[in-house]
């Protein structure tokens, strides 16, 4: 494994990311956290384009662990 750090690291923040994206799927703007973006206390509306952006941000981080897991190239020497 080429970065171990890396790869557990970038799992955790896609986890986090795709639940964050289900919270703007399941709840309107009001019913969700204070800190999220898109909270607005008299909006009912859902955020769909911020669930959406979440979810792939998730995808993002499982592909970029994915590919620091991959194997090592080997060494190519210049004869």
């Amino acid at each position: 494994m080429k970065n171990q750090g890396a790869v557990v690291v970038s799992v955790i923040i896609g986890i986090l990311f795709i639940l964050v994206g289900v919270e703007y799927f399941t709840h309107a703007a009001n019913a969700l956290p204070h800190f999220f973006l898109g909270y607005d206390a008299t909006m009912t509306a859902k955020h769909t384009k911020h669930g959406i952006a979440a979810i792939l941000l998730g995808l993002l981080c499982f592909v970029y662990a994915w590919f620091q897991s991959g194997p090592k190239k080997p060494a190519v020497s210049a004869e």
